[in-house]
């Protein structure tokens, strides 16, 4: 299924749609302020599972990052953040940033038997923050790589939808997407490591 949002002004029905699939342990790819993306509810191991068998890894082995609405869902599945992190993460979120911090024990089990941390991502894309605050909790994520070396990301989501429909529940049509992936950031040993310059630029707020 292919259903079109608009990220300027998220229709309430579409989004409860989406809500309503991901409460059913469905899968669905949908945009961000990055890369299009994988996802499904983070409390459902089955659909978990169903998004590691797509993507031929072990969900020991996993790194996906957790969709969160906004800070308060952050202080949920890491442990304690300092007050000068939090101040930097305040200013740079929503923003295109995957900050990896020491996962806390409400991490589901079944990502976390050998993970000690834990990314997290607040995008600056309506549609997928609407999704996350209307569903009340954090999606699982994973972004859409493309076997075309040239491009690496998949932006178009007809033609995601093509690749996929037989694979996942529902695609959104957020617009083109980015082919650029988020700035990934280690906090995890109290201070700022760049693991990975994306389109995120965290100097600005440092």
């Amino acid at each position: 299924m292919l259903i079109k949002i608009y990220p300027e002004n998220p229709n309430e029905k579409a989004i409860q749609q989406v809500v309503d699939v991901l409460k059913k342990g469905g899968i669905i790819i949908y945009p961000t302020d990055t890369v299009y993306g994988m996802g499904c509810d983070i409390t459902n191991p089955k659909a978990i599972e169903r998004i590691c068998k797509i993507k031929g890894i072990k969900p020991e082995k996993a790194n996906f990052s957790f969709i969160c609405y906004d800070l308060r869902h952050i202080s949920d599945y890491t442990k304690p953040i300092d007050n000068e992190t939090y101040r930097i993460l305040k200013k740079a979120l929503p923003g295109a940033f995957t900050f990896i911090f020491n996962a806390s024990k409400n991490v589901p089990k079944l990502l976390s038997s050998n993970k000690k941390t834990v990314g997290i991502r607040v995008p600056d894309n309506s549609i997928a923050r609407s999704i996350v605050q209307l569903l009340g909790n954090p999606i699982i994520s994973t972004s859409i790589h493309d076997e075309d070396e040239i491009i690496e990301y998949s932006t178009d989501p007809e033609l995601i939808h093509e690749k996929y429909e037989n694979l996942v529940d529902l695609v959104i049509d957020g617009g083109y997407g980015d082919n650029q992936p988020s700035t990934i950031v280690d906090c995890s040993m109290g201070d700022f490591e760049i693991i990975r310059q994306g389109k995120g630029d965290l100097s600005q707020y440092l």
